[in-house]
């Protein structure tokens, strides 16, 4: 009985210093908080178009509010002025990747992956793809370095777009963008074999 009452006194201090030991490690680390949340973060849209094509768009998708101030921007014409190379997007250039040929607005772009400019107007966009990828914004934007440019239409939209939206529509089909009240949607489906 005596055996029995002082293994159970002995365990309890071991029970406890085991429970120290195990909390120890716990204890010492600490709560790193999540990055902040970057003002024009970054963004996808992909969509199979196919058995073998695959289309995937990846943009930085900033907002009609300012970062900084918190302030309405008036976007177009302004914050993206006409008639400039724009980089569709924050920070890199957009970048439109495919894993098959396909048919954007009519004209053949083999697959591969590339950076998607445009220059807007209040009008039309003209689209630019180029095969300089891997660029920040559109500072050093090469013109001779283009596969293809086509003008495209935009809309006025009766909603506000808050965040530029880049998506893939199967139905149209159609690369669609939008930012403030501006729509542009580009036809896109996969090449026809000859």
């Amino acid at each position: 009985m005596t055996n029995h009452r002082l293994s159970w006194h002995l365990s309890i201090p071991a029970l406890a210093a085991l429970f120290i030991l195990a909390a120890s490690p716990a204890a010492a680390q600490k709560s790193i908080p999540p990055e902040k949340a970057p003002a024009s973060p970054l963004a996808m849209t992909a969509k199979k178009l196919d058995d073998n094509t695959y289309v995937k768009v990846t943009y930085h998708s900033p907002r009609i509010q300012d970062p900084k101030t918190g302030e309405k921007r008036q976007i177009f014409g302004k914050l993206v002025p006409y008639g400039e190379v724009w980089r569709l997007g924050a920070n890199q250039a957009t970048e439109l990747t495919t894993t098959g040929d396909i048919e954007f607005a009519g004209k053949k772009l083999a697959a591969g992956t590339y950076s998607l400019f445009t220059i807007p107007q209040a009008d039309k966009w003209t689209l630019i793809v180029s095969k300089d990828v891997g660029q920040w914004g559109a500072y050093k934007y090469d013109k001779s370095k283009d596969v293809l440019r086509v003008d495209v239409p935009t809309k006025k939209s009766a909603d506000t777009y808050e965040a530029l939206t880049i998506t893939v529509d199967e139905k149209a089909p159609a690369l669609n963008f939008a930012w403030e009240n501006t729509q542009v949607s580009v036809p896109l489906s996969v090449a026809k074999k000859k």
